[in-house]
């Protein structure tokens, strides 16, 4: 069963009506053990950095015997009086420090290295190894992270390694045992001297508990009799071609890391597709989620984007808490998205660094799909904010075959939109400014304004910089408001933007 312990309060009645009134964080959680709600039993007031360290080493002393994992403690100002005068730094508390204990540390031996597709289309080596007992848990695989990292370390297949569990979650080979160190492991097997002994070595000893494998423990002789690595064993190399579809596997210049190239086809990133294919920027499937989509992928029952549009009632209300009518709600809104835009629609093919700005901005300059799928790497370079690695990665995608079917399917499905005429290369009024948008508009919704800035030639942002020429604020701004009061951005309300997208710059009101 889940359990938990409390540590903090949410939405309370103000202590002006009635409500708890506390002074400090400890008579709280000491109240809401009154209560009956389970704190943890470590918990304690510390005066002092000295006392801090103290509690740190004392918990951790402890940490093996406690029925649950922990990687630290946190250390809290007790008075909630200065806690709200501190305040939040983005969603962090500046009242609050997290002191981490060190990842705990084995050692192992290398008996393979494979690759996994993850759902992005991102290739990472993992090694195979020699089942290991780290941080409570036997350890057979671990990240690599990717091609540099394996020359960076030095692993090759056979060879003795310190593994780790990264943040006491994932595991993760921190480095090889060096060759010197390597033959006197059994004589060390038991105590914490190997991985000292081998971390030293490089310079990477942090100061954790650790403890070597015991002789012979998962492999079939003492590690000491096979410590030293063969005459020869060659460098692991990345596959050219994607292990899960066979697409080609690439690297963009500048890049650690190698992804699968078949984006759309590929069966490792089949999930991911299709729920960013019906995202609400996108192609706007309404009930299409990811409990559904993992029906779907893990049934197959979708192999393949256009899978979606051949669904029928039968298929989808025998799934599980999918009654028939919402079997129809969602066949009705599959109906629907077949009318969509090209931007829309080009933003859901999930092309790599193309995003919603970004396909309108193709859309625009091109007019038709098919001027863009045929686009050469320099006519790609002419669209508005589209450098040499989004060029390539477009021209990439659509060098795959099987990319192209996806779309000439979906096509076939009855997937349409309204095509025109290449651009003008017209200068718009607000091309070069950036503006970001917070807070609640009188009459227009965040995405609507954010369509007709980018439609005008504005890049809207996320966040406010030196670099933000306009903030848009409505209600309940919040803190992106504040931030541009502090570098003195220029603040518009609606009927400022509206002025801004009518007359420029130069005679925005507001």
């Amino acid at each position: 069963p889940l359990s938990f312990f409390a540590y903090g309060l949410g939405d309370i009645t103000p202590a002006a009506d009635g409500g708890p009134d506390f002074a400090t964080h400890f008579d709280m959680l000491q109240q809401l053990k009154t209560w009956g709600f389970p704190v943890a039993a470590q918990v304690r007031t510390a005066l002092g950095a000295a006392e801090l360290v103290a509690f740190h080493k004392e918990v951790g002393a402890a940490r093996d015997q406690l029925p649950y994992d922990i990687d630290g403690v946190v250390y809290k100002v007790n008075s909630l009086a200065l806690q709200r005068q501190l305040g939040f730094v983005t969603r962090e508390p500046r009242w609050a420090v997290a002191h981490k204990y060190p990842a705990q540390e084995m050692v192992t031996r290398v008996e393979g290295i494979d690759v996994q597709v993850g759902r992005t289309g991102k290739l990472t080596p993992v090694a195979r190894l020699a089942p290991v007992f780290v941080g409570g848990v036997t350890v057979t695989n671990a990240t690599l992270h990717n091609l540099f990292e394996i020359r960076k370390k030095g692993v090759r297949l056979g060879d003795l390694v310190i593994v780790r569990r990264a943040g006491d979650v994932i595991p993760e080979v921190v480095g090889r045992v060096p060759a010197a160190i390597a033959p006197v492991a059994t004589a060390l097997a038991g105590s914490d001297a190997l991985v000292d002994a081998a971390s030293a070595a490089d310079g990477t000893a942090p100061d954790a508990r650790r403890a070597a494998p015991r002789q012979g423990e998962g492999e079939d002789a003492p590690l000491g009799e096979r410590g030293s690595r063969p005459a020869y064993v060659p460098n692991f190399r990345m596959p050219r071609q994607c292990p899960i579809c066979g697409s080609a596997v690439v690297r963009e210049r500048g890049e650690m890391n190698h992804r699968c190239s078949g984006g759309l086809f590929c069966a490792a990133q089949r999930k991911e597709a299709i729920l960013h294919f019906a995202a609400r920027r996108a192609m706007d499937i309404e009930g299409l989620g990811d409990k559904l989509v993992d029906q779907l992928v893990e049934g197959n029952v979708i192999r393949t984007l256009p899978d979606l549009y051949r669904l029928g009632l039968t298929a989808l209300a025998a799934l599980d808490r999918m009654a028939e009518k919402s079997a129809q709600n969602v066949l009705a809104a599959l109906e629907k998205s077949k009318q969509t835009t090209l931007p829309r629609f080009l933003f859901g093919l999930g092309l790599r660094h193309v995003g919603e700005a970004t396909a309108k901005d193709l859309a625009r300059h091109f007019g038709s799909l098919d001027a863009i799928m045929d686009a050469s790497v320099e006519q790609l370079l002419e669209v508005n904010d589209v450098g040499p690695i989004v060029a390539q990665a477009i021209r990439t995608f659509f060098d795959q075959p099987h990319n192209r079917e996806v779309v000439e399917q979906l096509r076939a499905c009855g997937v349409t939109w309204q095509e025109g005429a290449p651009a003008e290369r017209a200068v718009l009024p607000l091309a070069g400014l950036t503006v970001v948008i917070t807070g609640t508009l009188p009459t227009l919704s965040r995405d609507e304004a954010k369509d007709l800035l980018e439609a005008a030639g504005a890049k809207v942002a996320g966040s406010v910089s030196k670099k933000t020429h306009y903030v848009v604020a409505g209600a309940e701004a919040g803190s992106k408001l504040t931030k541009a009061q502090e570098l003195g951005v220029p603040v518009l309300d609606e009927a400022g933007l509206q002025a801004l997208l009518k007359n420029g710059p130069a005679k925005e009101a507001g």
